[in-house]
């Protein structure tokens, strides 16, 4: 575990919000999208927001990162993010962005989490590098992204918040790693081909199997780049229940979280606790 924030108290309800966005390849016009919609998720009582993965770029090939790599600490991106979180009085969870790796030719996936006063709490680098060749389709994410090493659990007045970005969502024992999280945050860019058999069952089934709230926010179009991503932001409860979802099309996914009831489903079906086998 890394990056954990001092405990506070839980807050009663609260309101949580996913951005969907259909980013290309010019930084500026894709963080002015993302100013709108999370002025709009702000406007409708949104406290933590979460935008994502590839929010700021989405290039041509995945070597366009390199252009626009920041390092930790500094750049537009960042910049964004933290006045952003501090313009709006929010937890802004931010998607991925490309950081500076430890080689020349790579950089990392990061997603940045920034409190309501626009300091940095949290930094989850992507584990899992997604990697698919099936039909016209062709990626893999280890030519470019050098993979992360560490589980990341931030504590914040809504909980234990567990961080994942889009393919880790196949890998059910990093969630189990985070050790009872109250909510997760999944910034993804499935795409279409995967998505439309794949997405809403890994996302609902990580909720269910861990009593948490999930927040996933998408990709959702066609890009410039020729890709196209399944959309679907969807806010989950613990119970496994779709509280709201946007299946295309940049927009605002919203939705209330009531810890209360979350614990009374853990404490009625106490599932987390009748674990009986644990990793090495």
């Amino acid at each position: 575990m890394s990056f954990q924030t001092s405990k506070t108290s839980q807050l009663d309800t609260f309101k949580v919000a996913a951005i969907q966005m259909a980013s290309g390849p010019n930084v500026a016009g894709n963080l002015s999208e993302a100013r709108r919609l999370i002025a709009r998720a702000a406007e409708q009582g949104a406290r933590l927001i979460v935008l994502p993965e590839f929010f700021a770029v989405m290039g041509m090939t995945g070597k366009d990162q390199f252009a626009v790599c920041e390092q930790p600490g500094s750049g537009q991106i960042q910049n964004f993010l933290r006045e952003t979180a501090l313009l709006h009085k929010v937890w802004l969870v931010g998607g991925s962005i490309p950081l500076a790796a430890s080689v020349p030719d790579k950089v990392l996936s990061s997603c940045l989490v920034f409190d309501d006063q626009g300091n940095q709490v949290a930094r989850y680098d992507k584990i899992h590098l997604f990697n698919l060749s099936m039909g016209n389709e062709s990626y893999d994410e280890a030519r470019s992204i050098e993979p992360g090493t560490q589980v990341v659990v931030v504590d914040s007045p809504f909980g234990r918040i567990g961080l994942a970005i889009c393919y880790d969502l196949r890998f059910p024992e990093l969630f189990r790693a985070m050790q009872n999280v109250d909510i997760i945050v999944l910034p993804a860019a499935f795409t279409e081909t995967t998505g439309k058999m794949h997405w809403e069952t890994l996302v609902r089934a990580r909720a269910i199997e861990n009593l948490a709230y999930v927040i996933a926010a998408a990709q959702g179009g066609y890009h410039v780049n020729g890709r196209e991503t399944h959309g679907n932001s969807m806010i989950i409860g613990p119970w496994g229940r779709i509280l709201d979802r946007l299946p295309r099309g940049s927009g605002v996914v919203i939705a209330e979280v009531n810890p209360t009831y979350q614990a009374s489903l853990r404490s009625g079906l106490p599932a987390l606790q009748h674990r009986t086998l644990h990793s090495c």
